[in-house]
């Protein structure tokens, strides 16, 4: 569906006059109203033929797309930096990234919002991130405006637009944009995927997920993981995309459609089969000093870093490569080696969905926006990585000489990995800073790669104009022939905040038009004004607490990114009246897209009561639940963390010996469950995969009814104490144990509570996760109760 170059430019000045109503199938007739969605139906005529035999019926009313209007693939890597793709400079072979910025356009200048969600509701949406409610991630949602984690009506998604147009859709993979509370069988489901724009969904709720053992789900259904010890979810969601774009097009050759392709990698944890790995050994010992050098040659030489550009400072933080130990340097190359096999398998199935969109011939009219990136590189792994990244979000620091024990299975089912913060650094190279720090280009700017053989008539260009993730939504809605909607679903739109980056497709100089950006996350904040950048940083990933006061205006820098493209040359003590101009802008942004009051809390924003966002347990002391209840994750469940608990399970235990979970919560990397083996009843704490405690009956259990008791005595005040548990039988004490510790924060970001079966990864690996792990028996009642004290604290 090749465009002759008049029908291109005609469909491209009716696409610059969106905001007026037209578009680039504006001869198509009848003409619709597509500002209005859904658009309207005409209205029945009246008739009066008695005999259908004599009457003729009107014209069949039925939505399309525009004519020519392509298809369209979005990809968003998962904490991929500005130097992730081979691309971009980076030092890991991205073929696919590579092939569509050749056969396209490259964006050097893109930015993100620093962080997951925020980004991801910006990209959908074409709204700032605040005006979006997504100004932290969901897990961190407050009562206030811009910081809910609750997408407003009136912010629809670009998905539902194309939709309402015409458009078949498709998200697989990521998503992080539904509200905490609202991830449950009870919904509401107005912001799980099929209600955000999307026939189609296949993918995982929140931030990541265990690619060998993830917990996702088919629209709103949960989807059984086969028993399969290959499986692997990239693989899986690619397979997805492929069947479901291949059947669509079977069916109806002639509907466009849009594929949101969000892989869960390469955030942590960083799994990747032994094949992917094992070509990497070796290839990092040089360590992340020399990398970056190394990557800041190439992007020079590749044209996407200015020539002259320095390497700016990394943190203090961050140690020189040459003061490591051997075993430092062993452990951390390792991390890396896993990482970069992570990243090419990842960009290996993104091409596989790529040549199946060629291969049934629709490459052609597709445009496809590759992002290496939601954020920065992660530097959440801290100084040393880790073995379990749940470790992180406990404060529990990990040893090297720990994680040396199991430097051969890095990267398998039996960990949970994230690399030392260094890799990050250089992976955001020229850059100083990471995913988080929203005022500094390391935490937002990634590389972009830009394909759409029927619309852009230039071929590998570098685009150096300032775009912003929304921008994307505008950029679809103009290469589709569509005005950006007034009314969607009965609410009147807020206006799109971002501009269409068509006018950049096939003119390198043109002037930019995405001329002023906010950025705010978590406290670090920044303005972009006209290629002036100003900025504070306010805290480090690994910091645990912010530099100075919010309202302390000593940190503020200021850069002009038109000669200073690494941020390296400040110029706040020379130009004080330049930068006085852009602190004030930025408060007026601020206040114009509800980002204040600016909250820059971080372990009291877990908590949703501190927090201020609704808690489905919200004063809750006790759960009833009962066999087959499962998938919770713990923003749905009772918070048993941190108090006094009991756990009452009210059995029938079948002929023979019983065995299964009665009830468990996480999973191999942190977690409990209360289960029988052979007949035996008994509770196990796993304290982030380091420490097991287990109390145990010692008989059988006989046939019939029984009631599985299991209270534990909080030790005292404070977070992640331990206590005694003690495990009854028919009201009689049948063992007892000290547990030392237990997990204050999280146990896992994936793994849920299921009564009757363990999903995931086992708490206890005799008894298996999946099917193995399910119980013999039958299970009426569970309850979960937490002391009324604990309730009404939280």
């Amino acid at each position: 569906m090749n465009l002759s170059i008049p029908a291109r430019a005609l469909g491209l000045a009716l696409g610059a006059a969106c905001a007026a109503g037209c578009g680039q199938a504006a001869a198509a007739a009848p003409r619709l109203d597509r500002t209005r969605l859904p658009i309207a139906e005409p209205g029945r005529p009246a008739v009066s033929e008695l005999d259908v035999r004599n009457a003729t019926p009107p014209p069949r009313f039925e939505v399309k797309a525009p004519e020519q209007a392509p298809n369209v693939i979005v990809i968003l890597v998962d904490d991929l930096g500005f130097a992730g793709t081979s691309g971009f400079g980076g030092p890991i072979p991205t073929p696919t990234f590579d092939r569509l910025a050749d056969g396209g356009l490259r964006y050097n200048n893109f930015h993100t919002t620093a962080v997951s969600s925020p980004t991801r509701a910006a990209l959908k949406s074409g709204r700032n991130h605040h005006v979006a409610n997504m100004g932290g991630i969901i897990e961190t949602g407050t009562a206030f405006p811009g910081n809910t984690g609750q997408i407003p009506n009136d912010v629809a998604p670009m998905a539902e637009m194309l939709r309402l147009n015409g458009y078949s859709t498709a998200a697989f993979g990521k998503w992080h944009e539904t509200a905490a509370w609202e991830a449950s069988v009870s919904g509401p489901f107005d912001r799980w995927p099929t209600r955000q724009g999307f026939d189609k969904f296949y993918g995982f709720l929140g931030g990541e997920t265990n690619h060998w053992a993830p917990f996702i789900y088919d629209g709103t259904q949960r989807v059984e993981i086969p028993e399969d010890p290959t499986y692997h979810f990239m693989t899986d969601m690619t397979n997805q995309a492929v069947d479901w774009m291949k059947f669509q097009k079977a069916l109806t050759p002639d509907r466009p459609f849009l594929i949101y392709f969000a892989p869960g990698a390469v955030h942590a944890p960083h799994h990747v089969p032994r094949e992917w790995i094992s070509r990497w050994r070796g290839k990092f010992d040089q360590g992340w000093d020399a990398l970056r050098e190394q990557i800041l040659a190439r992007q020079i030489q590749r044209g996407v870093v200015p020539r002259g550009t320095p390497l700016a400072s990394k943190p203090d933080f961050i140690p020189d490569w040459s003061t490591l130990s051997a075993d430092q340097k062993r452990l951390f190359s390792r991390q890396f080696e896993v990482f970069a096999a992570f990243l090419e398998m990842t960009d290996h199935e993104i091409g596989r969905l790529i040549q199946a969109v060629d291969d049934v011939g629709q490459l052609e009219n597709t445009l496809v926006i590759y992002i290496a990136g939601d954020n920065g590189t992660s530097a959440e792994g801290g100084a040393n990585g880790m073995l379990n990244e749940m470790t992180y979000f406990n404060n529990v620091p990990e040893k090297v000489e720990d994680m040396l024990k199991v430097v051969d299975k890095w990267g398998g089912p039996e960990t949970y990995p994230h690399m030392a913060a260094g890799w990050a650094v250089a992976l955001d190279t020229p850059f100083a800073w990471t995913k988080q720090v929203a005022s500094d280009h390391g935490g937002t700017k990634v590389g972009v790669a830009v394909h759409w053989p029927a619309g852009i008539r230039s071929k590998g260009g570098v685009r150096p104009q300032f775009h912003h993730v929304i921008d994307i939504a505008p950029t679809i809605l103009e290469a589709a022939g569509l005005p950006q909607p007034t009314t969607v679903n009965g609410t009147r739109q807020r206006p799109m905040d971002g501009v269409s980056m068509i006018y950049s497709f096939d003119d390198a100089k043109a002037r930019e038009r995405h001329t002023t950006q906010y950025f705010e996350m978590f406290g670090n904040r920044a303005l972009y004004h006209e290629g002036w950048f100003a900025r504070v940083i306010h805290k480090a990933p690994w910091e645990a607490n912010p530099r100075r006061p919010l309202n302390d205006d000593s940190g503020w820098e200021l850069y002009d990114t038109r000669s200073d493209f690494s941020l390296v040359k400040d110029q706040a003590a020379t130009n004080p009246q330049k930068l006085d101009e852009l602190k004030a802008l930025f408060l007026q942004e601020a206040k114009n897209n509800q980002v204040l009051p600016i909250d820059d809390r971080a372990i009291a924003r877990v908590n949703a009561q501190l927090a201020g966002r609704p808690d489905l347990m919200a004063g809750r002391t006790s759960l009833t639940l009962a066999d087959g209840m499962v998938g919770m994750s713990e923003n749905v469940f009772l918070n048993i963390k941190n108090t006094s608990k009991t756990i009452t399970a009210e059995i029938e235990v079948p002929e023979g010996r019983a065995n299964g979970t009665l009830i468990a919560q996480g999973g191999r990397f942190g977690g409990w469950s209360l289960y029988i083996k052979d007949g035996v009843p008994a509770y196990h704490y796993n304290f982030l995969g380091i420490e097991r405690t287990t109390v145990s009956g010692t008989e059988p259990l006989k046939p019939g009814k029984a009631t599985i008791r299991f209270t534990f005595a909080y030790d005292g005040d404070g977070l992640g104490k331990g206590g005694l548990g003690t495990l009854s039988v028919n009201d009689k004490a049948v063992g007892r144990e000290h547990i030392p510790r237990t997990q204050p924060i999280i146990f896992s970001a994936d793994e849920t509570a299921d009564v009757g079966i363990d999903l995931g990864t086992p708490v206890v690996e005799a008894i298996g996760a999946e099917r193995r792990s399910r119980f013999t028996g039958r299970i009426p009642r569970l309850t979960v109760e937490i002391p009324a004290a604990a309730a009404a604290g939280r």
